[in-house]
């Protein structure tokens, strides 16, 4: 029974998972979150030195950093979507204006002339889904109206004239769209777009769906399957957490988001990266296996970054002595964040700090203090206890092979 579902996963689940990886829309949209990716760094930054503020009364307000860097992905996200949609559509000519386009009808969207400063976070990661529909809807409204000219293919109209007026056509189209519907019909087609992606981010904050959503992160990764299948929602869902959370806070009112960038990479679940795979780490570069020493120490550094495609290639998918146990760190390593969490031990990160490659427990401290530090210690006794017994296992399995 054990080697047909085996079988199954390795022949029909984890194949049919990596095409939908390489889906045209999931790369575009991936491909926009690693763009911004270095803006989201930058406004991290200003965590670090926001510490500093709490013991030097006059050391400057830096949070403008965040501000204008973090704090306006959302645009970003809306203009780069379409933007990297036409260049792999071969429609070069069309990625700046297909852009522009759609940064404009979000602002439509969002009403911009009517933002307060409590609004603000809509420009940033508290309005990445309605970022990212618009900049879908305005690719494919884009990309199918390029393959359409007013003009004749023996028009005497220089190619440049030619492209500003079959540009307008899809331009009107969209704008017009957008405006009947936010300001003709008076309808919040924001708050709308945010409500159909309400259940996502509600379910990740309930028990159920916070542990499930870590476990199936271990899951398809113990299975080398590309974490970009997921990649788009699951960031959005991570990072309009945070941004909530800060909101929260700037309001005099508590955080409660624990799904969140912060929560799972850097402070607490992703301890060497997704599947605490730093204890195993450690474990291999003591073994008495010559394959297995060498491994642990070629994957030591970038485990210390929390960057394990190299233990996670090298060992564990595909091999169901190393599979297990990554799953059943899914699953015990989030239930513990999330009691520890959801009980106030331990206070839920309220700044961004996107800096994964931190070594652990760096971000542990920084988000959530010595309590933090506490449950970070406790995760990690435990991946080490989950990992040993497979471990030795695996270790007897190599020494035999040697």
């Amino acid at each position: 029974m054990a080697n047909k579902v085996m079988s199954w996963l390795e022949d029909s689940f984890a194949p049919a998972l990596n095409k939908a990886a390489k889906n045209i829309w999931v790369e575009t949209i991936k491909d926009a979150l690693m763009q911004v990716l270095p803006l989201i760094l930058v406004g991290s930054l200003v965590t670090v030195f926001a510490i500093l503020q709490d013991y030097i009364p006059d050391f400057p307000d830096l949070w403008a950093f965040s501000s204008y860097t973090m704090g306006l992905i959302g645009i970003f996200i809306t203009f780069l979507i379409p933007f990297n949609y036409m260049e792999k559509k071969k429609l070069s000519k069309m990625r700046i204006v297909s852009g522009m386009t759609a940064v404009c009808l979000f602002a439509l969207i969002i009403r911009l002339e009517n933002l307060t400063e409590l609004e603000y976070s809509v420009l940033g990661a508290g309005g990445m889904f309605v970022s990212i529909i618009v900049g879908i809807i305005v690719s494919a409204v884009m990309g199918m109206f390029s393959r359409f000219s007013i003009f004749s293919k023996n028009s005497t109209i220089p190619d440049f004239v030619r492209f500003w007026f079959d540009s307008m056509i899809p331009i009107i189209i969209l704008m017009a769209a957008g405006w009947f519907i936010v300001y003709f019909l008076n309808f919040d087609l924001f708050s709308f777009i945010q409500g159909l992606f309400l259940p996502l981010m509600s379910a990740g904050e309930t028990f159920v769906g916070f542990v499930l959503i870590y476990f199936v992160m271990c899951f398809l990764y113990s299975m080398g399957i590309s974490t970009w299948v997921y990649y788009g929602v699951l960031n959005a869902i991570q990072l309009a957490g945070i941004a909530a959370n800060m909101e929260a806070v700037a309001a005099g009112l508590p955080a409660t988001r624990i799904m969140t960038v912060e929560v799972v990479y850097i402070a607490f679940l992703c301890i060497g990266g997704t599947g605490a795979t730093l204890s195993l780490v450690f474990m291999l570069m003591t073994s008495k296996s010559k394959r297995c020493k060498s491994l642990g120490m070629a994957s030591f550094v970038p485990s210390l970054l929390n960057i394990n495609e190299p233990v996670v290639f090298g060992c564990i998918a595909w091999n169901p002595v190393l599979m297990i146990p990554m799953w059943i760190q899914g699953i015990v390593l989030s239930v513990i964040t999330y009691i520890g969490l959801r009980s106030g031990l331990v206070p839920i990160p309220k700044s961004v700090f996107g800096l994964w490659y931190a070594p652990y427990p760096i971000g542990s401290v920084i988000l959530s203090g010595i309590a933090g530090l506490i449950l970070f210690a406790i995760l990690f006794a435990v991946s080490c206890i989950i990992w040993y017994p497979f471990f030795k296992a695996y270790e007897k399995q190599q020494l035999a092979a040697e």
